[in-house]
């Protein structure tokens, strides 16, 4: 996709185009009618096309041409050229979407100015779209716990169809990411990812951006789904979308057709959809806020990602990812996490999830002293767990509680904690806290700790009156 492709009824006209652009280095074709030129179109899409308006012959004529390539192959660049030009014509072109409009017969040096910045628009936007393939082929997935294991596993298992995933769970678990490792691992891996983030759009603009739009006043503008085509689209917080776009996209999925905003074509297009939410989504329907009918459709294979408490065994390997990146793309230092800072991180409080943790690696290695370890007093531990020295701060429910009951809650949450950080994996729990596994058992029995299994791990908890 790097040539140009001529389209003019006129044999001479053809070869003297050809015969100029050649002399300046490009590569050309040449074709008399719409047939054959919608013939090259779908063998190879051209750099740029250089398009007659009149064609004898022809089924379309150059203003159908323009109207179907901006459909489906909305970043080729068209110059249209016409014998009988006037203004009415050069308006309309340009208002389709052609690049410009140059009238026969035409000075030469025009016609190169013109084709070089239209070959250089058509270079930046294929650039473009390599970067953003680039940037979802470049996505890891970071972890070896059991929950990390079941969700690496079912995303290995859809990247192999094309049904919709519709991802879960609480924000900053890196829904996007599992999104953007099942495109990098597809067989879409070499077409566009591209992202609707619903709840960072105006309610009013969201149909706009979606399926474009076309006026005669502001010309054509391809929307999302016309630039996902042969890719991925990716709807980011889908609850957040409005009910009146929900039904169009609902017709899109169902259809696989959609007409811009201000259009009349019904424009086809090949795209797989990813959607993610950390709503509860049939609460919404529920409540009349999300149709059931698109939770359906988009529903297909549900995977929930699960949260940073569900998977804390994988929390320093994270950091020391974060770390080795941050030094990589912003020249941080490149230090090492001390044992007692990695075992601060994992018992620690995550709400913001794997977003969290990486702000507060990005910002020990911003502040931090000029020193090889990342120590424990470094992690600013601004959950309530301490207050950055060796002194503990007691919460107020626990500085009114008499001693037994104090230390009750205090080895209930400590000891739920410490499991939690190894996976539900009591031997190494007792390791580290020095019991043996046998009187460790008995003390969770005494202080009524199960565990049960989520999302793939064990995790510890209060048990109910059954389970005691």
């Amino acid at each position: 996709m790097g040539d140009i492709l001529i389209v003019d009824d006129e044999r001479d006209i053809r070869e003297l185009v050809s015969d100029i652009l050649r002399d300046e280095g490009y590569g050309t074709r040449t074709v008399a009618n719409s047939e054959q030129c919608l013939e090259e179109l779908q063998k190879d899409p051209p750099g740029l096309m250089i398009l007659d308006i009149w064609l004898k012959d022809s089924r379309m004529d150059g203003i159908d041409i323009l109207k179907h390539v901006k459909s489906h192959n909305p970043s080729i660049p068209v110059v249209i050229i016409s014998g009988h030009g006037n203004i009415e014509i050069a308006v309309a072109a340009i208002k389709q979407g052609a690049y410009d409009f140059i009238e026969k017969p035409f000075n030469i040096d025009q016609l190169t100015v013109v084709v070089r910045r239209a070959m250089e628009t058509s270079r930046l936007r294929r650039e473009n779209s390599e970067l953003r393939r680039g940037d979802a082929a470049a996505v890891e997935m970071i972890g070896a716990s059991p929950a990390f294991n079941t969700l690496k596993s079912q995303l290995d298992k859809v990247t192999r169809s094309n049904g919709r995933v519709m991802l879960t769970g609480q924000p900053g678990t890196g829904k996007e990411s599992a999104a953007r490792y099942i495109h990098a691992n597809s067989g879409r891996a070499d077409k566009p990812f591209v992202v609707l983030n619903s709840a960072a759009v105006e309610p009013g603009r969201v149909e706009e951006l979606l399926f474009g739009r076309e006026s005669v006043e502001r010309g054509l503008a391809p929307g999302l789904l016309e630039q996902a085509d042969g890719g991925v689209l990716y709807m980011d917080e889908v609850a957040e979308m409005p009910l009146g776009a929900q039904s169009k996209v609902l017709r899109v999925l169902t259809e696989q057709q959609f007409t811009r905003v201000g259009g009349t074509d019904r424009i086809g297009v090949d795209v797989r959809v990813i959607s993610s939410t950390n709503r509860n989504l049939p609460a919404e329907i529920e409540s009349g806020r999300f149709r059931s009918e698109l939770y359906h459709r988009l529903n297909v294979v549900p995977i929930d990602v699960p949260s940073l408490s569900e998977r804390r065994e994988d929390v320093p390997r994270l950091a020391e990812h974060f770390i080795a990146a941050l030094n990589r793309d912003q020249g941080l230092p490149l230090r090492r996490l001390s044992d007692e800072a990695a075992t601060l991180l994992q018992t620690m409080a995550w709400p913001g999830n794997v977003r969290q943790l990486r702000n507060v690696i990005e910002r020990v290695l911003i502040l931090g002293p000029e020193r090889e370890d990342i120590a424990a007093e470094e992690v600013p531990a601004d959950e309530g767990k301490t207050n950055g020295s060796s002194q503990v701060v007691l919460s107020a429910s626990l500085a009114t509680l008499p001693l037994r009951e104090a230390r009750e809650v205090f080895e209930r949450e400590y000891l739920m904690a410490q499991i939690n950080r190894f996976g539900g994996n009591i031997s190494r729990t007792a390791s580290f806290v020095g019991m043996e596994r046998s009187a460790l058992h008995r003390k969770l029995k005494s202080l009524n700790v199960v565990t049960s299994t989520r999302s793939g791990a064990r995790v510890a908890c209060v048990g109910t009156e059954e389970d005691a």
